[in-house]
């Protein structure tokens, strides 16, 4: 969060009604997204290190689910075949789903987690693969996103905008100060270059 100075009396009424929106917004832009900046900071660590927290466990199970058959005509009741699974413990949305050979398969999916499941939809006989990968792994696909509801996706978005808006609120409160503001833009620069410098050498 940047500090600075009111500007001095002699600056037009403009500057100095800029110059109070500015350091307002960044303020309370601090105050409500700071969960959302430790957030994005902490799991963006993790992402980059995912070997640090193992890589979770994977289960394999099979059973018969109590009420077979789950059939409508020639196709799979797919709900009632849903619903049952879910009874197991399973959780999440179901990402996919399909029928081939006779067999029902589905695939439920949430941040750090999977189930994949196969089904014998006329004896209820199924086959599953739990993966389970832990905290750590379901805050890393909540910072991307991944096998995340709608919901999630607006609260990603709000916080892009945020962190964006308190960027340009900071480097706009840097430019107030007549005594740094050379420095502040030489730092800048400084920081474009190696960032954009770094950047293209990564994809390169």
């Amino acid at each position: 969060m940047t500090t600075a100075r009111r500007p001095k009396l002699g600056a037009s009424p403009w500057r100095a009604r800029l110059y109070t929106w500015a350091r307002g917004l960044h303020l309370y832009l601090s105050m409500f997204s700071l969960l959302a900046m430790l957030f994005f900071a902490l799991t963006g660590l993790t992402l980059n290190h995912p070997e640090w927290f193992g890589e979770g466990r994977v289960r394999k199970l099979s059973g018969t689910l109590p009420h077979a058959p789950y059939l409508e005509g020639e196709k799979v009741a797919w709900l009632a075949l849903a619903e049952d699974l879910r009874s197991l413990g399973l959780r999440g949305r179901v990402a996919e789903h399909g029928e081939s050979g006779g067999t029902a398969w589905l695939s439920f999916r949430a941040p750090g987690y999977g189930a994949d499941v196969q089904v014998d939809p006329r004896t209820g006989a199924y086959t599953l693969t739990l993966s389970e990968a832990g905290l750590v792994a379901a805050l890393n696909d909540l910072h991307k996103g991944r096998d995340t509801p709608g919901a999630w996706r607006w609260v990603l978005d709000l916080s892009a905008s945020l962190l964006a808006l308190l960027s340009l609120t900071g480097l706009l409160l840097g430019l107030f100060l007549r005594k740094t503001r050379r420095v502040a833009l030489l730092t800048l620069l400084l920081g474009l270059g190696l960032f954009g410098g770094v950047a293209l050498w990564a994809a390169g």
